[in-house]
């Protein structure tokens, strides 16, 4: 397989929060890979989660702008906007 991310991603296992504007829905997340520009999801489903919402790591309270790059079954891969 050909790496095409810009940065190499580290994998982790942090827990996190998509929140969708501006009706402020929240669905819980595992990041399980992440890197500067990104980061692998992975939710329960994937039916209401929109194209574009915020990232909320549980641990730091850290924040990131995301735009959905691909979807699998419970996966997102997502890049920081």
């Amino acid at each position: 397989m050909v790496e095409r991310r810009r940065v190499a991603r580290h994998r982790t296992l942090k827990s996190g929060k998509i929140v969708v504007q501006p009706h402020a829905s929240v669905f819980d997340c595992t990041v399980r890979n992440l890197s500067p520009n990104g980061a692998l999801l992975v939710v329960a489903s994937l039916v209401a989660i929109p194209e574009r919402f915020e990232l909320v790591l549980d641990a730091t309270g850290e924040q990131h702008p995301c735009r959905v790059i691909w979807r699998g079954e419970d996966r997102l891969g997502v890049e920081f906007a």
